[in-house]
């Protein structure tokens, strides 16, 4: 007769865990004997064996008595759903790691493929750190209101920051982000960012906007772009000056001569 240390000893497993599967009903507990030990024999060293290799399977303790007391063609049914359970839980537990993967990953989280590439080459091209930030924030948000547009915009994008004179335009618009809204140099920078939106509208000229943002998203990411900025609301009020209104979805106030 064995002492539970000696059960748990061949079992291999600890004191602990006979002590749990008693409490769970799973192996009985023998009487004490007249010096007050329980003592073990070897037919509980074999149930304990048995519940260790089933436990140790990733069988779930509800059901390992139903699986010890199962007919083999129980036993087979059940080991079957619980390989299912286990296959379905192992998916799950491959796309965790995935999205941790992107969490190391920096601009890969939540954004695009084309959208991380688009963000990588403004960094490249040495635009400020700041207006990358909330560009990336930014197609974040479109990405998770409009997944099915974001390639064609940013195959649009890619070549906006690929032509010269755009790119020169963008990357002055650097500047937004250590300007306070009573900063001297804001009308300037107002008057590049209109030149920034001629060349653009040059460049799009007689080309239909093909993927128009809706507009409760072009509110959202306006309201973005006046959080991420302490010039901004001073720098709309300059561009409704020169013509123009929004931010996202710049729009003429006055007709083109």
């Amino acid at each position: 007769m064995l002492t539970i240390s000696q059960l748990a000893a061949y079992a291999g497993v600890t004191v602990r865990a006979v002590r749990h599967y008693h409490a769970k009903g799973l192996l009985p507990e023998p009487e004490r004997d007249h010096s007050g030990y329980r003592r073990y024999d070897a037919a509980a060293v074999v149930e304990l064996i048995r519940i260790r290799t089933l436990a140790d399977a990733g069988v779930p303790l509800s059901r390992v008595r139903e699986l010890l007391a199962a007919d083999d063609a129980e036993f087979t049914s059940a080991v079957e759903d619980i390989d299912r359970r286990l296959r379905s839980e192992i998916r799950e537990l491959q796309r965790h790691r995935e999205r941790i993967a992107k969490l190391a990953a920096g601009d890969s989280l939540a954004l695009p493929a084309e959208a991380a590439s688009y963000v990588d080459r403004m960094r490249q091209l040495g635009f400020a750190e700041r207006l990358v930030e909330v560009e990336r924030d930014s197609w974040i948000l479109i990405a998770a209101q409009m997944p099915d547009e974001v390639a064609p915009l940013m195959a649009i994008k890619r070549a906006q920051i690929e032509n010269d004179v755009i790119r020169r335009l963008y990357l002055n618009l650097g500047g937004l982000a250590d300007c306070s809204p009573d900063d001297p140099r804001l009308p300037e920078l107002a008057d590049r960012v209109v030149a920034f939106i001629e060349a653009a509208e040059a460049e799009s000229e007689g080309v239909e906007d093909e993927h128009p943002v809706s507009p409760e998203l072009v509110a959202l990411l306006d309201a973005a772009f006046v959080e991420s900025f302490a010039c901004a609301p001073q720098l709309l009020t300059l561009l409704e000056e020169r013509g123009f209104t929004g931010w996202t979805d710049i729009r003429r106030t006055t007709p083109t001569s």
